[in-house]
């Protein structure tokens, strides 16, 4: 969707990158790195201050205690660390359940590993979950289940009650819980994150999947990490040190800035972003769509079949082509197209201005079939 976008001239909130700039301090604090000639080869699960920052964060934070030296791996953003640690945990023929819809590099990732993937629904409007499918999604070929909170696309933030629930099937079908939390402190309307590993029992079976990109607005840095029990991180090592060698070395050191950050940075985060979500709310619901209003994340799923289009790819294509503006088609987050054909998700890590060019563009474009 960006090429497409690229190639039209069009405003772009379909994939989800800011288009507004890093903060400073962490951009000082990478050329200072660089200029500090940390420019070779770390250590392959990440420098040592990066590891105790994470560690201190997630202390802080949370209130989990995690051992920098043989708890956390750093590696190359929150893909690398999703897809290595499904090739260290899961067998082939091994089943792991994923809630859908779902961020599209789950599929692949069990592909390459061998795994089987088993469908658990997220109900619109609210992208709830049903306790009773869960439960016989789980049996003796569970592996593992992936969960992505705040969700990526619908915007839900599980709660507390849902994920003990989660984590009791886990302990009791001896499954892993692998979180990816990369959207941890975008959380609105008084959601509140909670990590699985939190739980009770889930301290060595979780394993948590988080990067920079998002919380610290650098997606191209390709800067995240792996935390999880001993024996779980031994065997992520292994894999990251032969899928990427290492994260780049003066970005992680900058990562250590971002990670001192003081709880501030974070409620900042989460005002600014709030902002952006109402306005394109209001964008998008002025035009035609109906919005799911997301939680968390940076992210609003829309139905648009009040449109009269056959199917999300047309409309998007068609939004594109000759309206300016560029989305995610919402089959792209299902197992089946046709489960997704009357869905469409924006993201709103733009600037002002940007959402308001895409308000124009939709004001003068011709949406309708």
């Amino acid at each position: 969707m960006t090429r497409l976008a690229v190639a039209a001239g069009a405003v772009n909130l379909a994939q989800g990158f800011p288009d507004f700039a890093a903060p400073s301090f962490l951009k000082e604090a990478a050329a200072e790195a660089i200029a500090a000639n940390h420019n070779q080869y770390p250590i392959t699960w990440g420098i040592p201050p990066l590891r105790d920052a994470i560690a201190y964060k997630y202390q802080q934070t949370y209130g989990i205690e995690l051992d920098p030296a043989r708890e956390i791996t750093v590696v190359c953003g929150a893909t690398e660390g999703m897809v290595a640690t499904l090739l260290a945990t899961v067998n082939a023929g091994d089943e792991v359940i994923v809630f859908e819809p779902y961020y599209e590099n789950y599929h692949p990732d069990l592909q390459l590993c061998g795994g089987v993937r088993r469908i658990v629904t997220l109900q619109a409007p609210d992208w709830t979950f049903d306790k009773e499918e869960l439960r016989r999604a789980f049996n003796s070929k569970t592996k593992a289940i992936i969960i992505n909170t705040p969700n990526n696309p619908t915007g839900r933030v599980f709660s507390r009650e849902e994920l003990e629930f989660i984590a009791a099937l886990c302990v009791e079908h001896d499954a892993l819980c692998i979180t990816d939390e990369i959207y941890e402190h975008i959380v609105y309307d008084g959601a509140v994150h909670v990590p699985v590993m939190s739980l009770p029992g889930m301290r060595e079976r979780a394993v948590i999947v988080n990067s920079m990109s998002k919380t610290y607005s650098v997606t191209g840095w390709r800067v995240g990490w792996v935390a999880a029990a001993p024996d779980l991180t031994d065997s992520i090592r292994k894999v990251h040190d032969f899928l990427t060698v290492g994260a780049a070395t003066p970005l992680q050191y900058a990562g250590v800035t971002a990670l001192r950050q003081p709880e501030s940075f974070y409620g900042h985060l989460a005002v600014e972003y709030v902002q952006r979500r109402d306005q394109l709310i209001q964008i998008l619901t002025e035009a035609g769509f109906r919005c799911f209003r997301p939680s968390g994340a940076y992210y609003v799923m829309t139905d648009i079949s009040g449109f009269g289009f056959p199917d999300d790819v047309k409309f998007v294509r068609h939004m594109i082509d000759k309206v300016g503006l560029a989305a995610v088609p919402g089959s792209s987050f299902f197992s089946r197209p046709e489960l997704g054909k009357n869905y469409v998700r924006f993201c709103f890590c733009k600037k002002p201005e940007t959402l308001e060019a895409a308000a124009a563009k939709l004001r003068a474009g011709q949406l309708y079939y």
